[in-house]
């Protein structure tokens, strides 16, 4: 049995929050247990919108109950209908993220059948203390940005693979490839994306390192490389014009990193577009049909690396106006 980390600080968390608001002869102090269990999040912004949410929320159903029981009495009849306005209310605010633990302080409050300035206070500070300790707790948070760059050197060794196998398809008009890396690469940017994102929630002050950016980015370039497998498996006739592209796919899968060389690779197709309309016209149906395909599959690298440049332009200024 593995315990893992946020288990450990949800436990510590509702002992310490417990623990304090006996110390402090509070009523109910097992409530403050509860909400420092309820706002120990995934990460340390979610935690933050959790304890901000439930606070309001707490406010929001202590205002409503005063209304409430003070008009219509201690009655179960009266709880039903403040929980049909309370929560309509939370919803319009869009705070339903602390209905639960307001319902807690509107059942002590209905326990105790009666509303004073003691009994507010002792809500509110089982509310700070709960919400406190579970800030305190999220301030831990492991760091998982060598698991990000694993993730990330994985995800190119695959779009090297995948560009090097259209190459020698394009250079064969057959291959034993089996395509296992399109799998792999569509778990990877599923399992990175949501670790990238959870890192950026964590990082409330510091600079997030883009890692989210990149993977994105890499989703969309994999959306390509999927739209060009068909293509590239269609094309099991060479010609000069393959032979090219295939040179072409060689290169550019040996410079699949972080960096932004996309322009290089731009211009250089850029050139090749040209020069495949210079070439003398198909004779034949099928020669036209390769020809076609062999032009769309040059619009879709075009995409690929234009994906990649306008991620790498857009991090240029980016930083160009933090220099600023």
């Amino acid at each position: 049995m593995k315990i893992g980390y946020r288990t450990l600080k949800t436990a510590i968390g509702a002992a310490i929050a417990i623990l304090i608001a006996e110390q402090l002869g509070l009523r109910f102090p097992s409530a403050a247990g509860v909400i420092a269990i309820l706002c120990i999040q995934v990460t340390r912004k979610r935690s933050v919108s959790a304890a901000v949410n439930r606070l309001l929320a707490s406010w929001v159903g202590l205002l409503l109950s005063f209304v409430f029981f003070s008009l219509l009495g201690y009655h179960p009849l009266t709880l039903m209908l403040l929980l049909l306005v309370f929560l309509p209310v939370l919803v319009k605010f869009k705070i339903t993220d602390g209905f639960v633990s307001s319902v807690v302080v509107l059942l002590h409050i209905y326990s105790m059948r009666q509303f004073t300035p003691g009994i507010v206070l002792n809500e509110v500070c089982l509310m700070l203390i709960g919400v406190g300790v579970a800030l305190l707790m999220n301030l831990y948070m492991p760091n998982i940005e060598k698991e990000l760059q694993e993730l990330q050197k994985e995800l190119e060794q695959n779009f090297a693979k995948i560009l090097r196998e259209f190459a020698f398809y394009l250079r064969h008009g057959s291959s034993d490839w089996a395509g296992q890396e399109m799998i792999d690469t569509d778990q990877l940017l599923e399992k990175a994306m949501l670790q990238a994102s959870r890192d950026e929630e964590n990082k409330l002050l510091k600079p997030s390192p883009g890692y989210y950016q990149y993977f994105f980015m890499r989703s969309k370039q994999f959306e390509i490389l999927q739209r060009m497998l068909p293509i590239v498996s269609s094309l099991n006739q060479q010609l000069p014009q393959g032979q090219q592209i295939a040179e072409f796919l060689e290169k550019l899968s040996d410079h699949v990193h972080p960096g932004n060389t996309a322009f290089v690779f731009l211009q250089q197709l850029q050139e090749m577009q040209e020069q495949l309309k210079r070439d003398e016209l198909p004779k034949t149906r099928e020669e036209f049909e390769i020809r076609a395909a062999l032009f769309y599959l040059l619009y879709e690298m075009q995409q690929y690396l234009f994906i990649k440049h306008s991620m790498g332009k857009a991090k240029q200024e980016k930083q160009a106006q933090a220099g600023c």
